[in-house]
């Protein structure tokens, strides 16, 4: 079984080490990819179709009818603005499709306010060895695929 993941956001897709954070850059928590947004107000979208199990304003985890969780943060220490600058477009335990908003947030403000506004996208409880058609660094648009996870 193999799961497609969407890109969150626009920007620049990098690699998961070009995060600012050791968690994310050695992949503690998954492989993935990242995205420099844009720096202009806009949502953050769902990769996946599924359930989201976890939701903070900051960061969401979208988990699949078979159990592949998918997590998005929004920026680097963006828990230390405590939601400020980020709305919720949905709530925990809502069924949602890829590429529907699911956060709204300005990654310019994030960056004035002194974080990163860089977004690690990244395969929950997977290794490097389960991601293929990993896509190469450069511009993405909000939906376009990242990497495929093969589970």
């Amino acid at each position: 079984m193999s799961v497609t993941v969407l890109s969150p956001v626009k920007g620049v897709l990098a690699p998961i080490t070009e995060v600012p954070d050791p968690v994310f850059a050695q992949a503690m928590v998954g492989p993935g990819l990242a995205v420099h947004p844009e720096l202009t107000a806009g949502d953050a979208v769902s990769p996946v179709d599924g359930t989201v199990v976890t939701l903070h304003p900051h960061a969401f985890v979208v988990a699949t009818a078979d159990g592949a969780a998918v997590l998005v943060h929004l920026g680097i220490d963006t828990v230390k603005l405590k939601g400020e600058g980020f709305t919720l477009h949905v709530v925990k335990g809502e069924t949602v499709r890829a590429g529907q908003p699911v956060i709204g947030w300005d990654p310019a403000a994030v960056q004035e306010g002194g974080k990163s506004p860089i977004c690690p996208v990244v395969a929950l409880d997977a290794t490097a060895e389960n991601l293929v058609d990993v896509r190469e660094p450069g511009p993405v648009e909000a939906g376009d695929a990242l990497f495929t996870w093969q589970r």
